[in-house]
């Protein structure tokens, strides 16, 4: 993949629909060092539109589109998880492939608003612990290649963290190469 993206710099399109795919994709471009033409849009449904049809080279999008992938209508070449998703085992990531920089998993949090009493907060993160320990939740979202976090990481401390590391992460990218939601 990497050759290829490499033997057509400035030819090569890839389209997104989201920022932070707009930031993955910069990384793809940074780490190994090649140039693509980045196709913004709206809905993630043109991107895969667009990639079946031709018109773009490559897509960065979510394992929804695991069933044209099955069907041989798009070729899934990583996901940006650190680990293989449990419904794609046989896609690498990209750090199997040699780019570790490129690891992302989308996730969620539970917010509330500033000055909620530490109380209030114990309660919510516990009835939300509470629920996703159920399988029948896991087997729920497993089809859209979300993957739970650790219990250990299911804390209003471990979600501080986490969005330290990613705005430690993206914003020098961010202003590096002027990036703006589109």
């Amino acid at each position: 993949m990497i050759a290829w993206l490499k033997a057509h710099a400035d030819r090569a399109s890839v389209g997104t629909n989201a920022l932070s795919l707009r930031l993955v994709t910069t990384l793809l471009e940074k780490q190994p060092g090649t140039r693509l033409i980045h196709v913004p849009y709206r809905a993630a449904v043109s991107v895969i539109e667009d990639l079946v049809a031709g018109r773009t080279d490559l897509a960065m999008d979510t394992p929804l589109r695991l069933p044209l992938v099955r069907s041989g209508s798009i070729k899934a070449l990583a996901v940006t998880n650190e680990t293989r998703l449990v419904v794609a085992p046989d896609i690498p990531t990209f750090a199997e492939m040699g780019l570790p920089a490129l690891s992302y998993s989308q996730w969620y949090g539970l917010f509330a608003p500033m000055g909620t009493p530490a109380n209030i907060i114990e309660r919510l993160n516990l009835a939300a612990v509470e629920g996703l320990a159920d399988p029948a939740v896991a087997a729920r979202l497993a089809p859209f290649g979300m993957q739970l976090f650790p219990h250990e990481r299911q804390t209003p401390q471990a979600l501080a963290a986490m969005q330290k590391a990613d705005a430690e992460k993206w914003w020098p990218l961010i202003k590096e190469f002027g990036i703006k939601a589109e």
